[in-house]
C-alpha cells in the first residue's frame, strides 16, 4: 500500500518546478504526480488526480496563484495549498491566506525547509518562512480594530442587543433614560450608523459585543 502523500506543482518557471520535483521525489513520504505551468490546466485535472498537497506559485500566466487557490479550495477544501514565491510581501501573504492557502514559503528555501513544510502541512500545521511569519504578526497588529465604544456604551449596546428597552437599561445601570439615549447617540456616531439594528450588526461583526 502506497502511503506517500501526492503532490501537484503549479509553477511556470521550468527550472524551479523541476528542482522542486527532484527534491520531493527524493523523499520517502512524498511524490509529485503532476506538474503544470498554469492554474487553468491544473484545475481541469485536479478532480481526477486528487492530490493531498499543491505547491502553488503566486504569479502565474493567466489566472494568478491566489485566484487559483480560491477556486481549488472552494471545490476541494481538503486539499492543502502551500504558496511558493519570490515575494515576501505582507499584503500578498494576506491575499493568499484569505484565498485558502495554509502555508507560504519563498523559492530560496532548500530541501530541508521544503520537506519540513510538507510535513507540517500533513500534520495540520501552517508552514511559512520566519520572515513571512513576522510580517503576518505585524500586519495583524496593524489591522486590529480597537473597540471605539466606552465600557458603559458597550454595556448599553449589549443590553440593547438582548432586546431590553431604554427604560430597562436605565434601571439596570442606575441611570436616567435620557442618559441611555445620550449613550446610544454616541454609539451611532462612533459606529457610523443611523439605527439600532445597524449598530448591533456592526458591533457583532467587529466583536465589540
Amino acid at each position: 500500500m502506497n502511503l506517500q502523500k501526492e503532490i501537484i506543482i503549479i509553477e511556470d518557471n521550468c527550472d524551479v518546478s523541476k528542482g522542486f520535483e527532484l527534491l520531493i521525489n527524493s523523499s520517502e513520504n512524498y511524490r509529485v504526480i503532476a506538474v503544470y505551468d498554469n492554474c487553468e490546466d491544473a484545475i481541469k485535472n485536479i478532480k481526477k488526480l486528487r492530490p493531498d498537497i499543491i505547491l502553488m506559485d503566486i504569479d502565474l500566466p493567466g489566472m494568478s496563484g491566489i485566484e487559483g487557490t480560491s477556486i481549488i479550495k472552494n471545490k476541494y477544501p481538503k486539499i492543502d495549498i502551500i504558496m511558493i514565491t519570490v515575494f515576501e510581501n505582507s499584503e500578498r501573504v494576506f491575499e493568499a491566506m484569505c484565498a485558502g492557502a495554509i502555508g507560504y514559503l519563498t523559492k530560496n528555501n532548500g530541501y530541508q525547509e521544503l520537506i519540513k513544510a510538507l510535513d507540517e502541512a500533513s500534520k495540520g500545521g501552517a508552514p511559512m518562512s520566519a520572515n513571512i511569519a513576522r510580517m503576518i504578526v505585524k500586519s495583524f497588529e496593524k489591522n486590529v480594530i480597537e473597540n471605539p465604544l466606552s465600557k458603559k456604551e458597550t454595556v448599553v449596546l449589549t443590553q440593547l442587543a438582548e432586546g431590553k428597552s431604554y427604560k430597562s437599561i436605565a434601571v439596570n445601570l442606575d441611570i436616567s433614560v435620557d442618559t441611555v439615549k445620550f449613550h446610544i447617540k454616541n454609539i451611532y456616531i462612533k459606529l457610523q450608523v443611523n439605527n439600532k439594528e445597524d449598530a448591533i450588526a456592526r458591533a457583532k461583526e467587529f466583536k465589540y459585543i
